[in-house]
């Protein structure tokens, strides 16, 4: 479904992106691991257009958008969701409001169409009966679901999550993966994950690619991917790759 061929990206003389490649399947979950700073978020970026890569191409259903200009890229991008690291509501607008803005923005609904997706998406994430609430009168964990719910509403093919735990306890953080899960099992979209939570984050995930200085050093099924005997991979996974690679140097 999505296909990254050679991507490169740098700022400045800094290369994050170093002739990546990687083939995101259609329906599944896969999650893209590695250390901080390593530039898993700018790879999200890559996917949705955000950010446009020094050369390479990124393919999304056999469409190079790379090539393609403003008109063609917001047709490619309503196949997309994106659940934001810190959810991305407006501060000043309620929870209903947040979750109805893409389609009074995108739209012709009626109200009352609107009133009955939003509290359909709600009810999925959990969260029914918190309409007129504000969200610095939300949780950590509510705020994310509020983020997901807004992402489920157009029925996107595609959810990008970047980084859905940051912050969040650990019973939090499996829960938010239990909501995930059970969407994508209801809904069927593809799901790009950004996370840091190993090894939670394997017990979600079809497949697993690590990111490590600019390319994917280990790709595959999770189970596949968690009894690695890859240097770097199993590093990461024992919890030690904050430190010195010993072996890379």
């Amino acid at each position: 479904m999505i296909k990254l061929v050679n991507v490169c990206k740098s700022f400045g003389s800094q290369a994050v992106l170093n002739n990546l490649c990687l083939d995101i399947r259609r329906g599944e979950i896969t999650a893209i691991v590695g250390p901080s700073g390593e530039g898993k978020s700018v790879l999200l970026k890559q996917l949705i257009g955000l950010q446009a890569p020094d050369s390479g191409q990124v393919l999304v259903d056999g469409t190079d958008i790379t090539a393609l200009g403003r008109s063609g890229m917001n047709r490619i991008r309503e196949k997309f969701g994106m659940l934001f690291q810190n959810a991305a509501l407006f501060d000043s607008l309620t929870v209903f409001e947040n979750v109805a803005f893409p389609l009074e923005e995108k739209t012709r609904l009626s109200r009352e169409e609107i009133r009955s997706k939003v509290h359909e998406a709600l009810r999925h994430v959990g969260l029914s009966g918190i309409d007129d609430k504000y969200p610095d009168e939300l949780s950590g964990g509510m705020k994310k679901r509020v983020g997901l719910a807004r992402a489920l509403l157009l029925k996107p093919q595609i959810i990008l999550f970047d980084e859905p735990t940051t912050g969040l306890d650990p019973i939090i953080c499996r829960a938010i993966h239990q909501l995930i899960a059970d969407t994508h099992r209801l809904f069927g979209f593809t799901a790009i994950i950004v996370s840091h939570e190993i090894p939670d984050i394997f017990d979600i995930s079809h497949r697993v690619a690590m990111l490590f200085r600019g390319e994917i050093i280990e790709e595959g099924p999770t189970e596949i991917f968690r009894n690695s005997r890859h240097p770097v991979v199993r590093q990461f996974i024992d919890g030690s790759l904050d430190g010195p690679i010993q072996f890379l140097k």
